[in-house]
């Protein structure tokens, strides 16, 4: 029986070839994932533990502004009487300091080199030998005066500088000019995720990032012999509670389980796709062993007729499948391999350089492919071998098969009617559980989407002979044959649909819920913003306070910043916006309820409304607060307004922020222009600036096409992940046509006996084709709409302004789109069918 399997599986090669192409992609999808992921986690790990190389023991500030156990407000970090404690240790070869933050560098164009947030400032720290050993220099040397820096090689090619040359470089505030003293290698994270690095002399950094004298992290190098852990011993009653030290070796392994933390979400996100693919390709394999069975029902009755029993039968099916699966997983395998390093390869053409290091494939990979693929494909293949071990030796008289009975179809429709219900009482009361509700939703997508494929079958008759008189009546005779052919056999067109039917339910769901959120977004942003331009770090950090001052200097600009601040109330901390009175009404729409905003210049504090009730706050009412700074203060609201998504639920004049806060948090600034927006306008405020590559200038369509670009860039990413569970839907329709255009072999020989030409011939294997892709592209058009509705109930609360919108034109494309699928994968069936030679067709049993 092992022998019949294989000849089997030779002998119709090409039969199964679509099934193999869609386990192969499936797995293909999975294993890449997982190369992906191993590869680049353990060069990210490499890379890490390589950086720790020299370091026996590294001490890290927890930062300013943090309190000891007596409530003294702490060191705002490491300080040199620390440093050099530890360096006078026995045992301690060299200690090396460091600071760091935000630094962008201009190219020649004055434009920003880098993605923002991975543009890096440091200090160059050289030890005994004047060199640091974190940085390789290939050409000049390190940073040695206040005008000096140093630039890693890929930022100096970029803008096109070489040593000596003038650099413009901003951190978060005004930009200045340095010379370039060297260039170097690194491999520093910031550089390899497509940022930059630039070297400041120490002083310059420690005042530009944190306190002169002070440093972020020491780093510790051992003399030879000397232990790590002991010098660990010595260094920690030397730093007091506001750092952490450990191990150079310690730092490496939780950097190395950072990492790994890192990639599980991308890992888990990318299999989520993969799994979807191989969930399409159980209806494929399901649709093809069915048909292979079917075609060859007299060949297995004889083997029955000449003594297999039942359970061999059944056992040469699965053989089959377990060959077909072992050949997709191998072949997938590779694919996969050859998915990972483009995927890397890709990842570098952006920008993000990923560490040098050989292609990990873990023992953990290659079993997980072959598992899946062959799993998949024999639990997809059981049924049919199921099925095909009930044919009974007489059949081999004839070339009828068992037929489908009246109870099984009553069975099936039963389960798949019971699941849908099931699905979608799990997705309305999801839908009703608010943001706690979307696991409960995505439990009741699954069983509504098997429910309904399960369904399919018995939905296509009617569905179908809606348009069959339209059928009949644009493409005559060719038209209402493809229309009787799409039901003749409801299963196999229910299990081709289904395919469509989950790619497309997903597709629609995420474009509904993108397009709907994007307007959402839109609404808000033309809402709520009155200002002609917002002011921000192209790294989404704080801008410097300084800033204001030049903005306030342009002739007709109302400017205001919104300064992320907090003040205690009782034993909690609520969140403050720090805004300019008499500003902050002409940049951002606030609607006042009670009071007034005027009030804020007379040091009065305005409450969101929901905040104001949950509080008991009403205009006039005074309570006790602290500022960051510790100091106690009575506050009295002068106004309430409806909670805005723009300012914070408290808010306060920015003099009372900037006066009682350290290091204030400067998200964005607001400037009005007395003229409005115009390209003379947007010059000025840059050039107030001092035209700072590091700092982003943005109008309305900016702000809104930020907010609509990472939708947009989602949805792609989407859409090109789920492509493939669309092409093993189109690949299940190619095999379904093929299949059925081999059965109909001698019905297609008499069409064109009796007149029909093969041009009519290829329109009815191609309307037919069509027919069941716009089925199931309808199916999943509205249950992918559904999905949208109920998950967008579960965050609607939180957007405001949230109305669902169904995209008519991105719907009406999906369906075109289906069409099309249609017949492109009709076109070889087709061609096939048209081609047959009649007389020969008609003899064919």
């Amino acid at each position: 029986m092992f022998r019949t399997a294989l000849r089997n599986v030779l002998a119709h090669k090409a039969r199964l070839l679509m099934t193999v192409l869609a386990v192969m992609l499936g797995v293909a999808f999975v294993s890449g994932t997982f190369v992906f992921t191993d590869t680049v986690g353990k060069a990210l790990s490499n890379q890490s533990r390589k950086s720790y190389d020299n370091v026996a023991v590294s001490v890290t500030s927890y930062g300013p502004g943090v309190r000891d156990a007596s409530g003294k407000k702490a060191e705002p970090g490491l300080g040199q009487k620390t440093v050099d404690k530890i360096a006078a240790l026995d045992g301690v070869e060299s200690v090396s300091g460091r600071v760091q933050g935000f630094a962008g560098v201009a190219d020649k164009h004055g434009k920003l080199i880098g993605n923002g947030w991975a543009n890096t400032g440091a200090n160059f720290a050289p030890v005994k030998d004047g060199k640091d050993p974190r940085y390789a220099f290939t050409d000049g040397t390190g940073p040695s005066a206040a005008g000096q820096i140093a630039l890693d090689e890929d930022t100096a090619r970029k803008g096109g500088y070489s040593t000596g040359d003038t650099v413009r470089v901003a951190t978060n505030g005004p930009v200045k000019e340095y010379t370039l003293s060297g260039v170097f290698t690194t491999e520093d994270g910031a550089v390899n995720a497509g940022g930059s690095l630039v070297l400041f002399d120490t002083p310059v950094a420690q005042k530009l990032y944190l306190q002169p004298g002070y440093y972020d992290e020491v780093s510790v190098a051992a003399k030879a012999g000397a232990s790590a852990d002991a010098l660990l011993s010595k260094v920690k009653p030397l730093i007091g509670d506001n750092a952490k030290a450990q191990t150079g070796a310690e730092l490496a392994d939780e950097q190395a389980r950072n990492i790994e933390q890192g990639m599980a979400g991308m890992n888990q996100g990318l299999l989520a796709f993969g799994l979807i693919a191989l969930f399409v390709s159980v209806f494929l394999i399901y649709n093809t062993f069915t048909m292979l069975v079917a075609q060859r029902t007299k060949e297995l009755a004889l083997l029955r007729a000449v003594g297999a029993t039942r359970r061999q039968v059944k056992r040469s099916v699965l053989t089959e499948a377990f060959l077909v699966g072992l050949a997709a997983s191998a072949a997938g395998l590779g694919v996969g391999v050859g998915l990972a390093v483009a995927l890397r390869s890709a990842m570098d053409s952006f920008g993000a350089k990923i560490p040098a290091g050989d292609v990990v494939i873990a023992p953990n990979t290659v079993i997980i492919a072959l598992v899946v693929g062959i799993v998949i494909t024999m639990l997809a293949a059981w049924l049919p071998a199921r099925r095909t071990a009930k044919i009974p030796p007489v059949a081999a008289m004839g070339s009828a098969h068992l037929p489908t009975t009246g109870k099984s179809l009553i069975v099936l429709n039963s389960v798949g009617g019971v699941l849908t219900a099931l699905g979608i009482g799990l997705i309305f009361l999801g839908a009703s559980q608010g943001g706690d509700g979307r696991w409960t939703i995505g439990g009741g997508a699954f069983f509504t989407l098997i429910g309904v494929a399960v369904l399919i079958p018995m939905l296509s008759r009617p569905l179908i002979a809606t348009v069959r008189p339209l059928l009949a009546k644009v493409f005559g005779v060719a038209g209402s044959l493809a229309s009787q052919n799409a039901v003749r056999n409801p299963r196999r067109t229910g299990v081709t649909a289904g395919m469509l039917t989950i790619g497309l339910t997903l597709v629609t769901g995420l474009t509904v819920l993108g397009v709907t959120v994007g307007q959402a977004v839109d609404r808000m942003t033309t809402d709520n913003i009155k200002a002609d331009y917002m002011v921000s770090m192209a790294n989404h950090d704080t801008l410097d306070k300084a800033v204001l001052k030049p903005l306030r200097q342009i002739p007709g600009a109302t400017v205001s910043p919104q300064i992320a601040g907090n003040i205690k109330i009782g034993d909690e901390y609520k969140a403050a916006s720090g805004v300019t009175p008499g500003a902050l009404e002409k940049v951002l729409a606030l609607d006042v309820t009670h009071g007034s905003l005027a009030s804020l210049a007379e040091g009065e504090v305005a409450v969101a409304d929901k905040t104001a009730d949950k509080a008991g706050l009403t205009v006039g009412k005074s309570f006790a607060a602290e500022y960051e700074d510790g100091r106690k203060t009575t506050l009295t609201v002068g106004a309430v307004y409806k909670e805005n998504e723009f300012v914070s639920p408290y808010v306060l004049s920015d003099e009372l922020i900037l006066e009682h806060t350290e290091r204030p948090f400067i998200p964005n600034v607001y400037v009005k222009m007395a003229g409005g927006e115009s390209k003379a306008a947007e010059q000025k405020v840059v050039e107030a600036l001092g035209s700072n590559p590091a700092i982003s200038v943005a109008d309305k369509t900016d702000i809104r096409n930020e907010q609509g670009g990472i939708i947009n860039l989602m949805l792609n990413i989407m859409y090109g992940l789920l492509g493939m569970a669309l092409i093993i839907a189109v690949l299940g329709v190619v095999n379904t046509l093929a299949m059925s255009v081999y059965e109909r072999t001698q019905e297609i020989g008499m069409l064109r006996a009796i007149g029909l030409d093969r041009g009519r011939v290829k329109n009815m294997i191609r309307l037919e084709a069509v027919v069941i892709s716009l089925f199931g592209a309808v199916l999943g058009i509205g249950l992918g709409t559904f999905l949208a509705w109920a998950l967008g109930q579960t965050f609607k609360n939180s957007i405001p302004g949230y109305e669902l919108v169904i995209p008519f034109d991105r719907i009406g494309v999906f369906l075109l789109l289906a069409a099309v699928v249609g017949v492109l994968a009709a076109m070889w069936p087709a061609r096939s069918a048209a081609r047959l030679n009649m007389l020969t067709a008609i003899k064919t049993e």
